[in-house]
């Protein structure tokens, strides 16, 4: 028996999510959600398994949770192991992105034996 469960995240910025995806070579699709109703839409991110029990990151009107079926999970790590890789990576895109934009450039990226991540970013005056 199927059983969907919602994994909250802070993912919510797509821009962003789908940079880390690509750069953890996970596989997804994107789904268009239109809502007439509310004359709006979005994308949801779709990751494909062989067993046909798609994973699915959806937009909840702030962050993107993602929608897993525990039963029929078929990925290398367990679940909440796979969102905290992708979380890691997505805090330091959002960190490094963020940044530029204000004129700063990273100088560094180290990842530490204890598994965090170190960045150094430098912004030099006029």
């Amino acid at each position: 028996m199927s059983h969907f469960t919602n994994m909250k995240t802070s993912f919510r910025n797509l821009f962003y999510l789908t940079k880390t995806l690509n750069q953890l070579n996970i596989q997804y699709n994107q789904k268009q959600i239109v809502n007439d109703k509310l004359n709006s839409s979005h994308i949801n991110l779709v990751i494909p398994q062989s067993n046909s029990y798609n994973s699915e990151f959806c937009w909840n009107g702030q962050e993107y949770d993602l929608v897993v079926d525990t039963s029929f999970w078929e990925q290398d790590y367990p679940v909440q192991s796979f969102i905290d890789k992708i979380a890691q990576k997505y805090a330091a895109e959002v960190v490094v992105g963020e940044s530029q934009k204000i004129g700063f450039k990273p100088v560094t990226y180290k990842q530490n034996a204890d598994g965090s991540n170190t960045i150094i970013l430098e912004r030099w005056g006029n």
